[in-house]
């Protein structure tokens, strides 16, 4: 059975669209802006036609001095807030499947709550992007482990209507070569095609060794982006860290 054709223009906004549907449980708004609860994601949402007071709106929102993590939305934030990173980056999008879900490959398992201090020591050990104690908490989480400790994990994050998007893949430095990222990346893609959406996904467009294990996957360029952030406006603004981080190996940087 074909999975139906999930429309792509919710990929132009997947923070909003995320905010507004699938985690408007995990979310904080404020007029028009929107962003996620403290330790479940950064991400910010303004809209489209930004006013100065949906700027404003966003300051009250996150506070003074705050990182406003406008991940790839287009809107330029006023001079007087504080540049801190812009990433050129791709969003990909997987392929629409046929049949029902592929089984499970052994030895990945489901990650919850409890696995939380050894998720964010591996994300400590491979930097996959921005993750908190409580990102878990977006979407289904599949890790490996060798010898009992977590050696390569990734999930799901952004949900916009009929897309799922797949990220923090991320392997160990001793576990990489093994195919553990792709068997977790082709794991999501089979259960989000099969209750009938579409994986997505975004890394950094220099990251050629990611890009080459989505392609091996199925997945293409729907659009090119730029990630960015800004501060809050602050006497005292401190220094702010990258929404996405260069690696090497075969893991996506997502």
């Amino acid at each position: 059975m074909d999975t139906p054709q999930a429309a792509d223009t919710v990929l132009d906004d997947p923070v909003g669209r995320s905010l507004r549907g699938a985690h408007a449980g995990l979310a904080r708004r404020r007029g028009r802006t929107a962003t996620y609860l403290p330790g479940v994601a950064t991400f910010a949402a303004v809209p489209s036609d930004p006013a100065p007071g949906d700027w404003a709106d966003l300051a009250a929102l996150l506070g003074p001095g705050a990182l406003a993590d406008l991940f790839s939305a287009p809107a330029i934030p006023p001079a007087d807030w504080s540049p801190v990173f812009a990433l050129d980056g791709l969003q990909l999008v997987g392929p629409v499947r046929t049949g029902g879900p592929d089984p499970d490959p052994d030895g990945v398992v489901e990650l919850g709550a409890a696995d939380v201090p050894e998720v964010l020591e591996l994300v400590a050990r491979t930097r996959p992007g921005p993750f908190g104690p409580r990102t878990v908490e977006l979407g289904t989480y599949l890790g490996i482990r060798a010898g009992g400790v977590l050696v390569a994990m990734a999930g799901e994050r952004l949900r916009p209507p009929g897309w799922t998007e797949i990220s923090a893949v991320c392997t160990a430095p001793e576990a990489r070569g093994r195919g553990h990222a792709a068997a977790l990346v082709r794991t999501l893609q089979h259960r989000i095609t099969a209750r009938g959406e579409r994986p997505f996904l975004h890394v950094a467009d220099d990251n050629d060794a990611a890009l080459r294990l989505y392609a091996r996957l199925g997945f293409t360029e729907r659009r090119r982006v730029r990630f960015t952030g800004a501060r809050v406006p602050t006497s005292r603004a401190p220094g702010g860290s990258h929404l996405l981080e260069h690696h090497s190996g075969e893991d996506g940087r997502t």
